[in-house]
This record gives C-alpha cells, sequence and structure tokens, in this order.
C-alpha cells in the first residue's frame, strides 16, 4: 500500500524533498515507517525513534492526529494515509 510522508524543516532536509510516496506492506505500522526512514536517510538515523517509541518532542501525526492519542508507533497504517514528521521546535 502507499503511504504518502510529508516532511518539515530539518527533516525536509535530511529526505531532500518535503513529501513523498513509500510503498509499505499490508500489515505496517508508524514504527516500521519510521524505522525505515532512519535506515532510509542519514539525516534522519536516530531521529525517529527512542526505545521502541516515538523521540520526545517529536510530532508524528497520521492524517492530522498524533500518534501518542492513537497506538504510538504501534498505529497501523492504511492505503492512502498520510504520516508527517515535525522535528522538535524551540523558540524564545
Amino acid at each position: 500500500m502507499e503511504i504518502d510522508c510529508r516532511f518539515f524543516a530539518t527533516f525536509r532536509e535530511a529526505v531532500g524533498q518535503k513529501e513523498r510516496t513509500y510503498t509499505v506492506e499490508d500489515d505496517a505500522t508508524v514504527g516500521d515507517l519510521l524505522a525505515f526512514l532512519e535506515d532510509e536517510y542519514e539525516g534522519l538515523d536516530g531521529q525517529l525513534l527512542e526505545n521502541g517509541g516515538v523521540r520526545p518532542q517529536l510530532n508524528v501525526l497520521v492524517n492530522g492526529r498524533n500518534v501518542v492519542h492513537e497506538e504510538g508507533t504501534e498505529t497501523e497504517l492504511e492505503e492512502g494515509d498520510v504520516l508527517s514528521v515535525f522535528p522538535p521546535v524551540a523558540g524564545g
């Protein structure tokens, strides 16, 4: 199945574009896709997952809903989902 991924700020730089579509297994989870992205892009290595979950202060959304309000990395993906990945933001 195909999943659209949107990347923001430094993650966009690491991937080289704002949006890409990936083909994943029918039973893929958010964690599966994030692990793939870490393996695929050197600039994402170790930036998305920590101890089996999404890294703290990172925002990962599926269809506009933060996965921490779903099943975290175990959230199942469905054909046509949009996964958005936002790095931590600091400001003052």
